[in-house]
């Protein structure tokens, strides 16, 4: 094997990060001893399958340690995804070089968040080299497929909070957006969902059992990261009242950097994810005196910090590791931003020019008191400049209407946890609120109201205030969701600032959401279209001239049922369940929650189960309702919905009167991989929330570009996919937000509907009577509760609403050239919500930062 193209994952590399005070030798071309390739001559040399079959070999060798002869598919699949992994490091170093020799403007996405599904397909597609690594392969005897399935999900996120973020950091390595995601690096993600006995049991979710050779490690990028203590003021020479932050107790943050790959366009940017490590791993006093426990105290309980994403806050301890663990993340993350300017510029009043930082939701809110402290402890500035460089960085994207789940904390908490920030906050606050007081002189309640100190009751920080305050854009996901924000959830704010908040929609990334997890679609549509959709979604709108072609349609009818009989597998593998692939699949993929309403589907299923008791013979048109998605683990209704779902789908199941007509099925751990798996092979998709509960949603754009239809409330972005396939292609439902509102608002009785609806009451009936938990008949009664008494999601009131567009799915799916039409117009219709059109628009209205 040459020299020349040995492993290139121990050479340093150019990022600009480093521990503090610690100097680090760039690579620059002074350094003849790395030679940086050319991007063509990188990926060549990876498609040619002599020099691949050569690096294989040698990876599995000299890195997995095992010979061919004796080696498994998990060690031929880490051997191919290091060579992979090779050849994205040679365009990472060159996409950096390119970076740091313009000197551009760098976008920093903070999130807790990154769902980015498996790597080693996306990396093969993106480098445009799946064809030939799969003959190599097949020459070795292997197939790619297999390999493919040794890799397990990055358990790095729950739902559409970190699925967005992944979308958001392809788009902008696509574009050549300097753009770089920060989160933490879970040891456990959030956990692994496994149905026992019908109930959502959590078990650790250890992805990283067999190592991860899609990341880096870079043990020199470590930040300490302080907790606790006290803060001391000093006055320098010139009188000027410092702060500093002493007596603390240190935690470690260590870089791993995972590349994110544009497609086709040789640019790589990074993924940076914390890990948690003990400032003194190891106390040898304890352990000499037989102590073992205490030996290892410090390591076990700083490294909680990065074991599990969103830890059980339902205690006083669990709040305390949650604070912490968010805190560490972003601290680590500013820390590294500032160094990283630093390395290539003197002057932090210019930081705002070449820094952007995102803050995905409200958990990386506490970004803005830490830069703060940064500016002025550290870098001695003064508190009006510290706040113009902050005020000019930040954006802040908001994802939820509902004041649940905005974030708040205990001022105690913050001020125990993180002294030095709650000084910044009070102070920035004060300050906020004398402007407030400005504009609205003798208007308490509305000072009252913006203010980031909740005095009422428990004194709480509210975060999302902490961001709004602290940044110069906030954004909405869909337009409703904006819109709502102005007049409901942040209306002061609106009023205080008219222009600050605005709307960019949510969209999603082509090249994952239909190539690579449809590639028979996607093959389909660039024999008529050509390609060029995959970087410009618009383009499927050349679809539109086939939509009523018989050949097309006979064509897309036939992909379509490929997908549903590979589903069908491996629902009878996995679950032991045989279900009917010619019958209408109807999914429903969301996180387990009230306002998501998988109660009302569940309703639904029930009437159309006791219409086959009544009548077997009725032509009802066959259907498999597929439901999915987690429960967070302190969530006790929502797992009991999960379980109210198991056993309806047990009794449906196995009753001989639903034999190809009807099934319920619920298929655990949902994931990146299981969506791939479900998605194109859905013909409905049900985005039901209550209106004006949802911020936006993309499950519904994934699910709508491979071909299904929407039954949907007028919610979220269901209103913007209204707009573009036409009312004629989707089903919707249900109250409107204002009318939603008003009932909530109003004398809402949940049981005057039942009155007047009697398939209704029986379905209720029959859950509280225990018709599907006989073992246990008051099972279920903490349901029927919610729903009879409170029902806060307006279940009862939109059930007949949806059960009549459920009607109209029926009359349109009996007519399967007329659904393959609507289908089909769907799926050239996505266009608009792509996340290519997304970041363009972050780049323009909130980063200011050009776009190729």
């Amino acid at each position: 094997m040459n020299k020349n193209n040995f492993f290139c994952f121990n050479l340093p590399v150019i990022h600009d990060s480093a521990i503090p005070n610690k100097k680090h030798t760039l690579i620059t071309d002074k350094q003849p001893m790395i030679k940086f390739r050319s991007s063509a001559k990188t990926v060549s040399k990876l498609l040619d399958k002599n020099n691949f079959t050569s690096l294989l070999i040698n990876r599995l060798q000299y890195t997995i340690g095992q010979q061919p002869l004796n080696a498994n598919n998990r060690s031929w699949y880490q051997a191919l995804a290091y060579v992979v992994r090779d050849r994205l490091i040679d365009l990472w170093i060159e996409t950096t070089k390119h970076y740091n020799n313009k000197n551009t403007k760098r976008v920093y996405y903070l999130s807790l968040e990154f769902l980015i599904g498996r790597m080693l397909q996306n990396a093969l597609l993106t480098l445009d080299c799946e064809k030939g690594c799969r003959d190599a392969l097949l020459k070795l005897g292997l197939d790619l497929e297999q390999l493919r399935e040794q890799e397990p999900d990055a358990a790095l996120g729950n739902g559409g909070l970190g699925r967005l973020a992944a979308c958001f950091l392809d788009s902008m390595a696509t574009l050549g957006v300097p753009g770089f995601g920060y989160g933490i690096r879970y040891e456990y993600g959030i956990f692994n969902q496994r149905i026992e006995n019908g109930y959502q049991v959590e078990h650790p979710e250890n992805w990283l059992r067999y190592g991860n050779p899609w990341e880096i490690p870079q043990p020199d990028v470590l930040y300490p990261i302080r907790f606790s203590g006290n803060v001391q003021t000093w006055h320098d020479k010139d009188g000027r009242i410092h702060h500093r932050w002493t007596d603390t107790h240190e935690v470690m943050a260590m870089a791993y950097d995972m590349l994110v790959p544009g497609y086709k366009n040789h640019r790589v940017n990074q993924l940076r994810l914390w890990t948690a490590k003990a400032s003194r791993d190891f106390d040898l006093k304890y352990f000499n005196e037989g102590n073992y426990i205490n030996a290892v105290k410090d390591k076990t309980s700083s490294e909680n910090l990065s074991r599990v994403l969103y830890p059980d806050d339902t205690t006083e301890m669990g709040k305390e590791l949650r604070l912490k663990q968010e805190y560490f993340f972003v601290s680590a993350t500013i820390q590294d931003i500032v160094h990283q300017f630093n390395e290539q510029h003197r002057d932090l009043k210019l930081f705002p020019q070449r820094v952007a930082i995102q803050l995905n939701d409200t958990h990386p809110a506490i970004a803005i008191p830490e830069l703060m402290r940064i500016l002025m402890d550290e870098h001695m500035l003064e508190w009006c400049e510290a706040w113009r460089i902050c005020k000019n960085t930040f954006s802040y994207t908001n994802h939820t209407l509902m004041p649940e789940a905005l974030e708040t904390w205990p001022v105690a908490l913050i001020e125990k946890l993180l002294p030095r920030h709650a000084q910044i906050i009070f102070e920035i606050n004060q300050r906020f609120l004398d402007d407030v007081r400005e504009l609205y002189p003798n208007d308490e309640e509305m000072v009252a109201r913006l203010s980031i100190v909740n005095n009422y009751g428990s004194h709480h920080f509210r975060m999302a205030h902490l961001a709004a305050v602290g940044s110069h854009t906030i954004n909405g996901v869909s337009k409703i969701h904006t819109e709502l924000l102005r007049t409901t959830t942040l209306s002061d704010f609106h009023h205080f600032r008219p222009n600050a908040i605005v709307n960019l929609t949510n969209g999603i990334n082509p090249r994952r959401w239909l190539n690579l997890i449809n590639p028979q679609l996607a093959a389909l549509i660039s024999d008529y279209i050509g390609d060029g959709w995959k970087k410009d979604m618009t383009a499927l709108e050349g679809l539109k001239q086939f939509a009523n072609n018989s050949k097309f349609q006979n064509q897309f009818q036939k992909v379509k049922q490929a997908n549903k009989n590979r589903l069908s597998k491996l629902i009878r593998e996995r679950l032991g369940i045989t279900i009917n692939p010619h019958s209408m699949f109807d999914v429903h993929i969301k996180r387990v929650h009230e306002y998501k309403r998988q109660l009302l589907n569940l309703l639904h299923a029930i009437v159309l189960y006791n219409n086959l008791r009544d009548n077997a013979d009725n032509n009802m048109v066959p259907r498999t309702i597929i439901i999915s998605g987690k429960a967070a683990p302190g969530y006790h209704l929502a797992k009991l919905i999960i379980k109210l779902i198991n056993d309806v789908g047990k009794t449906i199941n196995n009753d001989p009167v639903t034999l190809n007509k009807l099934r319920l099925v619920f298929i655990p751990n949902y994931d990146v991989t299981t969506a791939g798996d479900i998605i194109p092979a859905a013909d409905l998709s049900q985005q039901i929330s209550l209106a004006g509960t949802e911020a936006s949603g993309t499950g519904n754009m994934k699910l709508g570009l491979n071909g299904a239809l929407t039954l949907g409330t007028l919610d979220g972005a269901n209103i913007e996919i209204l707009e573009q396939v036409g009312s004629e292609n989707i089903f919707i439902f249900g109250l409107r937000a204002p009318e939603a509102d008003a009932l909530r608002g109003g004398l809402y009785k949940p049981r005057e509907y039942m009155k007047n609806n009697s398939s209704l009451s029986l379905a209720i009936e029959m859950i509280e009577d225990g018709f599907f938990s006989p073992e246990q008949p008051d099972r279920h009664y903490a349901i029927v509760d919610a729903l009879t008494r409170t029902d806060p999601f307006l279940v009862l009131a939109d059930y007949q609403s949806y059960i009549d567009s459920q009607k109209l799915v029926e009359d349109s799916r009996r007519e399967p050239s007329i659904w393959t039409q609507k289908a089909i117009l769907n799926v050239a219709s996505m266009g608009y919500f792509s996340s290519d059109r997304a970041i363009r628009e972050y780049a323009k209205k909130v980063w200011k930062i050009p776009v190729n």
